[in-house]
């Protein structure tokens, strides 16, 4: 069963003291969705905008075109990144935006985009990492939309992730058959002294979007990827469909977990899950 039966698809969360805030891709209205939680399995949803305004360079045709949020403590206050349509290219790009509280609202930050690749055919999904004082931005370029490959890359930025610092590195891309010609949302933690990458890959309209994983002994690889994928809708013998857009939290008795969207019963809406989430040598194993 979905901790939060409604639509909140690519949800990012992070602890602010002893509370769990969650972010989700646009939805009733909302650029960027917002909901707290003590226990990661009773929710409450915010019913405001915590992104009531985005960046100027952003289209709004289509209208409500923000996706797959990404959050964090940036010591002076909170940072989201988000992916929004660019005016002036018209592909995907990630923004940022800054707030003194989690629950916002976020006001744009710098007068363009964080990173913005057309020639690449855009990027999307945000994530962060951070490591010996340096923060990272993990990436997807959006190959997908024009025939072109998809790759998933790292990049330090600043530590409050306004702006990127130097170049990026790119991690993987789509090689396998079940991945259905892409990769995308990337997440990164580093478990008994290995990188692992968890990654979404497929049409995540369909019962084939799944989650996949790959490991490096470094930082910026070589990553290598799993014989096949972390979560699938056979993994959960069809209770969660499609299930992706992943991200790692560590739970309330000190062990990860695992929060991802999957499609609702009648497939209207994708809707919030939580599952245990354990490292056997580096490897992550999802029960």
């Amino acid at each position: 069963m979905p901790v939060l039966d409604q639509d909140f698809a690519d949800p990012d969360v992070m602890k602010v003291g002893g509370v769990y805030h969650a972010y989700a891709t646009n939805a009733h209205g909302r650029n960027v969705q917002h909901a707290t939680s003590t226990d990661l399995v009773r929710w409450k949803v915010d019913a405001t905008d915590v992104l009531p305004v985005v960046g100027a360079w952003v289209t709004l045709d289509p209208p409500n075109h923000v996706w797959a949020p990404e959050v964090f403590d940036n010591g002076d206050g909170f940072t989201l990144q988000y992916t929004a349509r660019d005016r002036a290219g018209g592909r995907q790009c990630i923004g940022a935006a800054t707030s003194s509280s989690p629950g916002g609202p976020f006001r744009p930050a710098g007068d363009g985009p964080l990173v913005c690749t057309p020639e690449e055919g855009g990027a999307i999904d945000a994530s962060s990492h951070t490591e010996n004082g340096t923060r990272h931005l993990l990436w997807k370029s959006d190959g997908n939309c024009c025939g072109k490959d998809t790759w998933l890359h790292i990049q330090p930025v600043s530590w409050d992730g306004t702006r990127v610092t130097g170049e990026p590195v790119r991690l993987v891309k789509q090689d396998r058959p079940w991945e259905g010609g892409l990769v995308e949302a990337p997440t990164l933690v580093e478990r008994d002294g290995r990188y692992v990458l968890l990654y979404s890959a497929g049409d995540y309209r369909t019962d084939a979007y799944a989650t996949g994983w790959a490991t490096a002994d470094e930082l910026t690889g070589p990553y290598v990827k799993a014989d096949v994928p972390l979560m699938t809708t056979q993994t959960f013998a069809g209770a969660v469909a499609g299930p992706g857009g992943q991200d790692v939290v560590t739970g309330p008795d000190g062990k990860d977990r695992i929060l991802f969207h999957g499609w609702s019963a009648d497939r209207t809406r994708r809707v919030l899950y939580v599952a245990g989430l354990r490292f056997e040598n580096g490897r992550p194993v999802v029960g």
